[in-house]
């Protein structure tokens, strides 16, 4: 009978949490309620070295954010608890202990002078020094000296490690639900370290005795943890424990040139790789949330990222990537990151949003500019401002430059565009503005029956009038319909606007 789905993300709090990281949180959740199980949430802060204040509640928040928050975690749901690792060290020392008396593991009092002088020795003869089966007994470990005599040097306070003591001559056959079936040679593994005397356990102990104490029944993680698969394999035969199966994703990779993508790719190509910004004393990095990315759509870019349903289908809700999210289907080979196509996703999401909403979004953005006539704009009118925009929109953030005429007039004119202003400009601009000020009923439909009549009965051309038209109201010819413009800015500001377009151009 197979376990109850259990799987977690296992970040270390030493940063902003990178979209590679969000990513495997994901796949965990999407897992996880595919299969009817838990999503939890483990803080890995065993190095207090690289700890950095900040980013635990970072990683929290941008969960929650993208609506993909763990069901269990620190504060939620602890059946397992506690959920940070510095808070469990107590735990940790009793298993190392195990693997001692057990002898899958050994005490080394090695000094890290002693250590580099074996490296520099090796490099002297081309060699690489690696802690294994091949040194171990000629270095300075429990292996050499009796158990008393260990027990007396720990007494003294000396300093040392346990390192786990690897099987020689083995072949390991595992598997890898993306990877199929893998192979590893023990003979090239090193004894790695598991435990610290200051009491603290590596990542390799902690990571197992954790997910064996609070039932995880799948590891779904990035590419970079595959070889410590066999150490990891090897601990649980070694305390005797069920293992988890194993998932290891894809790398994601830089969208030019080869390699891996990392943190610092972001702001130096101009797109964000963080969920939320960072800020820290040297550095503010981008973040998708400050951007002004959509959660869904974040979600939906990363799920495609080194996955797909089999389908040509490339927008997906939530709900429907956990319906259709299989481990399966997740690719071996690398992801490229394409900012231009979550730029495309971004708009796909906003244009799903009413136009009530953009518009309150669209409002936050006005008071952050402050524009006096901007913040008097009603809500109605907003709205309707939006409607005309958005199509053409990836983000909210672009609204303002491409509606700013909507609020206030030109205060330049597009050169290229003013090679439209005729010499019998001026004066069709001056009949067109008796025209306005005949109309009374000042509609977009209406205007703009009026205006044409005009020109057909004087026989005047379409172009004549509209493109100077359009440039004495928006400064260039862009923007949407001009007299769905017309209506909004209402007659006397269109007026206002032709009479001094007259006067400048």
């Amino acid at each position: 009978m197979s376990r109850p789905v259990r799987v977690r993300f296992a970040p270390s709090p030493t940063g902003p949490l990178h979209i590679g990281g969000v990513r495997t949180a994901l796949f965990n959740y999407l897992f996880a309620k595919k299969n009817d199980g838990v999503f939890y949430l483990r803080i890995e802060d065993t190095d207090q070295n690289r700890f950095i204040p900040g980013a635990e509640q970072y990683i929290f928040e941008a969960l929650e954010w993208l609506g993909i928050a763990p069901s269990e975690t620190i504060g939620k749901n602890e059946k397992f608890g506690p959920y940070r690792q510095s808070e469990r060290k107590d735990i940790y020392k009793k298993y190392a202990l195990q693997l001692i008396d057990s002898g899958w593991a050994y005490y080394a009092f090695d000094t890290p002078e002693a250590l580099d002088l074996c490296r520099k020795q090796h490099e002297e003869q081309g060699k690489t020094f690696i802690y294994n089966w091949h040194n171990r007994e000629k270095l300075d470990t429990s292996l050499l000296i009796s158990k008393e005599e260990t027990e007396k040097r720990i007494a003294a306070g000396e300093d040392y490690v346990i390192r786990f003591k690897t099987p020689v001559n083995e072949r390991l056959d595992l598997h890898d639900i993306i990877r199929d079936d893998i192979h590893f040679e023990t003979n090239l593994l090193d004894d790695k370290v598991l435990f610290k005397s200051d009491g603290m356990p590596t990542y390799h102990l902690a990571n197992i005795v954790d997910d064996h104490l609070m039932e995880t029944s799948h590891v779904i993680r990035g590419e970079e943890w595959l070889p410590s698969m066999p150490l990891h394999y090897l601990l649980y035969k070694a305390f005797g424990w069920e293992a988890p199966k194993f998932a290891h994703l894809p790398l994601i990779l830089k969208p030019v040139g080869n390699g891996k993508l990392s943190k610092r790719d972001g702001d130096k190509l101009g797109f964000p790789v963080f969920p939320l910004e960072w800020k820290s004393d040297e550095v503010i990095s981008s973040g998708y949330r400050e951007k002004g990315f959509f959660p869904e759509a974040v979600i939906n870019f990363l799920a495609l990222l080194g996955w797909n349903d089999g389908t040509e289908q490339e927008l997906f809700s939530l709900e429907e990537l956990i319906e259709k999210f299989d481990l399966n289907r997740v690719h071996k080979s690398g992801a490229k990151f394409d900012p231009d196509k979550n730029n495309w996703f971004n708009h796909q999401y906003l244009q799903k949003q009413s136009d009530e909403s953009l518009a309150e979004l669209f409002k936050k953005d006005l008071l952050n500019r402050s524009t006096s006539t901007a913040l008097t704009v009603t809500d109605v009118k907003l709205t309707r401002i939006v409607s005309l925009i958005k199509e053409r929109a990836n983000f909210v953030s672009e609204f303002w430059e491409m509606s700013n005429f909507f609020f206030e007039p030109p205060t330049s004119y597009d050169e290229k565009a003013a090679k439209n202003w005729k010499e019998d400009a001026p004066e069709l601009m001056k009949l067109l503005i008796e025209v306005l000020k005949s109309i009374d009923y000042f509609t977009s439909i209406n205007i703009e029956n009026v205006v044409k009549k005009w020109m057909t009965e004087n026989e005047i051309g379409m172009g004549k009038v509209m493109q100077p038209f359009r440039l004495s109201l928006v400064g260039a010819l862009k923007g949407p319909h001009l007299f769905d413009i017309v209506e909004l800015i209402g007659k006397d500001e269109t007026i206002t606007r032709l009479e001094t377009a007259i006067v400048r151009l």
